[in-house]
């Protein structure tokens, strides 16, 4: 579904991916970690080709994004949903005028079915009858929610997750992970997400990518990489601050 090809990308004289390398199969749940400012939503990025990279190929479904013009960026663009990390919703926009934002410029759809293709998607994030409250109103774990079903309301292929519990308490930071998993298996969607926070790792994926100075260090079943005994892994894995300084880098 993705393929990434030794992607380098740097900011001034500062690299941030330095030869990146991974694919990622259709139907995959996959979850990227890795310290902060690390590079995994630079990574992101470059996966819906907001940002260009110095050096490498980004592929999905065997073509390359690299030096397409925005009209061929949209089609390839259309495949994605994207959770923002706090959600982006319109503040001036109803709950209905967010979700089907897409849909309207578009222009493909009648009033009738947008409303009822809005009405799933809230309905798949547990909000039912929520379409004319305003961001406002809303809790920050509803207001995610309410992003997701943005994401979702087009049915796309791969949906992305840029850092999804940010900003939620527990309780809501697990909500949010079950309505995650039950779009993955539900919509038979390619789940990609960045996150610091390994229960929802946990929870969310069947697969860990973990990005150590620029490369893909580790790559395995999620339960694999949580239990690893590589000191990078295991100390990342498990927040704790090694005594070897050349451990900590």
């Amino acid at each position: 579904m993705i393929e990434v090809r030794d992607l380098w990308k740097g900011f001034g004289s500062q690299p941030v991916l330095r030869g990146t390398s991974l694919r990622i199969e259709r139907g995959e749940a996959v979850v990227i970690i890795g310290r902060s400012g690390g590079g995994k939503s630079v990574l992101l990025k470059h996966l819906i080709a907001l940002l260009q990279p110095d050096r490498g190929q980004v592929l999905v479904e065997g073509q390359n994004l690299c030096g397409l013009n925005e009209r061929q960026l949209i089609h390839v663009r259309r495949k994605f949903g994207l959770l923002f990390q706090m959600a982006a919703l319109f503040d001036s926009l109803t709950v209905y005028e967010n979700v089907s934002f897409v849909l309207q410029r578009e222009r493909k759809h009648t009033e009738a079915e947008m409303r009822r293709l809005v009405a799933e998607a809230l309905g798949m994030v547990e909000l039912s009858g929520i379409e004319e409250r305003k961001p406002a109103e809303l809790s920050g774990g509803m207001r995610k929610r309410v992003g997701l079903a943005r994401a979702i309301v087009y049915r796309p292929e791969i949906v992305l997750y840029d850092e999804p519990t940010t900003g939620l308490d527990p309780i809501a930071g697990a909500r949010i992970d079950q309505l995650i998993r039950r779009v993955w298996e539900r919509l038979g969607v390619t789940s990609i997400a960045v996150t610091h926070d390994m229960a929802s790792a946990r929870r969310i994926s069947n697969r860990i990518l973990m990005l150590h100075e620029g490369l893909i260090y580790a790559d395995g079943p999620t339960d694999q990489i949580l239990s690893s005994t590589d000191p990078i892994v295991h100390n990342f894995v498990n927040g704790i601050v090694p005594a070897d300084p050349q451990l900590a880098n």
